[in-house]
């Protein structure tokens, strides 16, 4: 067995997005040789709806996923495709933007808006790929209880049981795990495949002999190694774990579009002017 060490410890920045929304971006195009399928996470958490109300209007997509997930809150989504929904505490949606998607997402004003959006890269071959909408509801989700660990499937697999949603590009695992003070949890993959984790809550500490506390509110990428390994703090934990194979290709990112070339990308905002952005 070989646990994986920490390679980087990523705080993010407070930054402003869509019509005004308050959130903090974690990682994003600086480090995607890292992060890589991941292109970049931004971490929502306020109890203030002034900080987020105004949402994300409608803007496009090309290129890649995005999957946003919520531990609290409600946020309403509509797309180009027709789509309408509505996503709450602890509901997910997996949006393929493939070969071209217009959408908005809007939260509206709860107690507490608690979550993160991930984008994840589609491969060169799939850049194009119909556009797909995944609707996870919280009664979709596998929850695993283990002595003092609760682990929430929400793609990929946990030991024998399968998430609410399989990536059909990017075999990407995605959990949210929970873990009572001072408790032990561990996850195998493959060790060649790019793992981080975000932390909500509490502070985790990632080696068995190391003393190095973790603090929330920071992503954790770790090294190659077969064995994810993780204890909680004496106030609990609570984290995302995320895996996939790296792609290793050409990035060329503007904006809300991400493709291999910059002659793709400027064919992709050429489209947008000409209103043929929609496949």
């Amino acid at each position: 067995m070989s646990v994986r060490s920490i390679k980087r410890i990523v705080q993010g920045r407070p930054s402003v997005d869509g019509a005004g929304v308050r959130l903090v971006r974690v990682f994003a195009r600086d480090d995607t040789a890292d992060f890589d399928p991941f292109l970049m996470l931004d971490a929502f958490d306020s109890t203030n709806p002034e900080d987020y109300i105004k949402g994300f209007p409608w803007h496009p997509h090309r290129g890649i996923e995005t999957i946003t997930y919520l531990i609290k809150g409600e946020i309403e989504h509509g797309d180009s495709l027709g789509n309408r929904g509505v996503i709450y505490d602890g509901e997910c949606q997996w949006m393929t933007a493939g070969s071209g998607i217009i959408h908005q997402e809007m939260p509206q004003a709860r107690e507490q808006i608690l979550g993160c959006q991930l984008w994840l890269n589609l491969p060169r071959e799939h850049k194009m790929t119909t556009p797909a909408y995944g609707d996870i509801t919280t009664e979709n989700v596998p929850v695993v209880r283990e002595e003092g660990a609760t682990i929430r499937v929400i793609s990929g697999h946990y030991l024998d049981t399968a998430g609410a949603f399989q990536g059909k590009y990017v075999p990407a695992t995605y959990f949210d795990v929970e873990l009572e003070p001072s408790r032990e949890w561990s996850f195998q993959s493959d060790p060649d495949h790019t793992l981080f984790t975000y932390i909500f809550r509490g502070q985790a500490l990632f080696c068995p002999d190391g003393e190095e506390w973790i603090d929330h509110k920071q992503a954790v990428l770790f090294n190659s190694g077969d064995t994810f390994w993780v204890k909680a703090g004496d106030k609990g934990l609570r984290f995302v774990l995320l895996v996939a194979p790296p792609l290793n290709e050409p990035i060329a990112w503007g904006g809300p579009i991400v493709m291999n070339t910059q002659e793709e990308l400027r064919l992709a905002f050429e489209e947008l002017r000409n209103e043929t952005f929609i496949k």
